[in-house]
């Protein structure tokens, strides 16, 4: 995902000359920048501006970063439903932000950024957004508040002089952070029965050994290849059953370690190379998928899609902000990678026992009420089979569980 570059003159060019993109509200896919407007102090009639003591938060802080002053933000009462209130005014991109964290800095629902990009034609792709870029809040010529990007920083107006770029040109921002779903995108996370029965299994530790780790010795059944070949252990864990129909749709696997086939026959030895967690006998091997993942972009089902939560993968029922949780939906439900999913709690029940007088119910007889449904959180599918589907969570506002509901946004 590197790309080195010795000359970044194109692309400051570019941005000098179109100003980059604009992230235009209300999905309106035509509006272009009103150059005479440009300066950030217009960027809402009834702005009221208000200096932060510290930037608005990214991914990457989120998960644990220190943050950098990011400037001021706006408080816009007027922001139309697509833009947060209170919008940073302006935003500089940081090593380890991700597209979807930069979106939810700005906008109501983030999952709307692949929608609302007006695209310069000069800028070929309008998501490759690189550090160091600057997000800031302009004018648009329909006189609402849109969102402007300069590829190489700099504000709106500011004079960009065509440089010799001496150093590599870093990578794109991802949309999400991938490090969450690396090992479910590389190796399988679901298998059939059947895929189970054909594998090749571990039939031995050596050495005697309950438990094998990086180092360790196995002696495998059923594996036919060539020695150096790399192999993902797999440990077939729960089944995973449709709770609304009783429909089998697999069995969990779960990644344990890195293998390395060091003497083919038939029964093989091979090597952990690495370890996330204890290997034991009856453990699978899989051939590691090398295909390149391509990015992902945010979307909503192309058909009505309901479904629950099936299972959280390496936890209990509870589940929050980047964790992997499976759901009973996936291809032949209309699924695909990068659809964006609603989380809804599952209605809590209470008992209605009336006004109270001392401490006494005023009601003859009691019944039962379901509270009002309540939105938990967003889900991004990332990898999908025929009956179910993997997704990360984006974003929480409280705790996600096990058999929550999940739905269009």
């Amino acid at each position: 995902m590197f790309l080195n570059q010795v000359s970044g003159v194109s692309r400051l060019i570019l941005g000098c000359a179109s100003l980059a993109a604009l992230l235009v509200l209300g999905g309106c896919s035509t509006s272009t920048v009103n150059t005479h407007e440009t300066d950030t102090t217009a960027a809402s009639p009834t702005a009221v501006e208000s200096t932060a003591e510290a930037g608005p938060q990214t991914d990457t802080e989120a998960l644990g970063e220190l943050p950098e002053d990011a400037g001021t933000t706006t408080v816009m009462p007027d922001a139309g439903p697509e833009l947060k209130p209170g919008a940073p005014r302006n935003y500089v991109v940081r090593r380890g932000d991700t597209l979807w964290g930069i979106a939810n800095m700005f906008l109501r629902d983030p999952w709307l950024w692949p929608e609302i990009w007006y695209v310069n034609p000069d800028i070929h792709n309008p998501h490759l957004i690189y550090p160091g870029d600057s997000i800031h809040l302009a004018l648009a010529s329909d006189g609402r508040t849109a969102l402007q990007v300069v590829h190489g920083g700099g504000l709106p107006g500011s004079r960009l002089e065509p440089l010799l770029r001496s150093s590599p040109l870093e990578s794109a921002i991802p949309t999400i952070p991938y490090s969450m779903i690396a090992a479910f995108l590389e190796r399988p996370g679901v298998l059939s029965r059947e895929e189970v029965k054909t594998a090749p299994y571990i039939l031995a530790l050596r050495g005697e050994h309950d438990i094998a780790g990086a180092g360790d010795e196995l002696y495998v059944k059923k594996l036919d290849g060539q020695a150096g070949a790399r192999y993902s252990v797999m440990h077939v864990d729960q089944a995973l059953q449709d709770p609304e129909g009783g429909r089998q749709l697999g069995y969990l696997a779960v990644y344990t370690g890195t293998a390395q086939l060091v003497r083919p026959g038939r029964i093989a030895k091979a090597r952990l190379t690495d370890s996330q967690r204890e290997t034991l006998q009856g453990d699978l091997l899989i051939s590691e998928d090398n295909t390149p993942t391509s990015d992902f972009k945010p979307h909503p089902p192309a058909r009505p899609v309901s479904g629950e939560i099936i299972a959280v993968v390496e936890g209990e029922d509870v589940a929050g902000q980047y964790d992997v949780v499976a759901i009973n939906r996936g291809t032949g439900d209309g699924l695909e990678r990068g659809n964006v999913l609603t989380v809804d709690e599952v209605p809590a029940r209470a008992d209605d026992l009336c006004a109270r007088i001392e401490d006494r119910s005023t009601c003859l007889s009691h019944s039962s009420e379901t509270l009002p449904t309540e939105v938990s959180g967003t889900l991004l599918v990332f990898k999908t089979y025929e009956y179910m589907s993997y997704a990360l969570i984006l974003n929480d506002t409280a705790l996600i569980h096990t058999f929550d509901r999940v739905r269009n946004p």
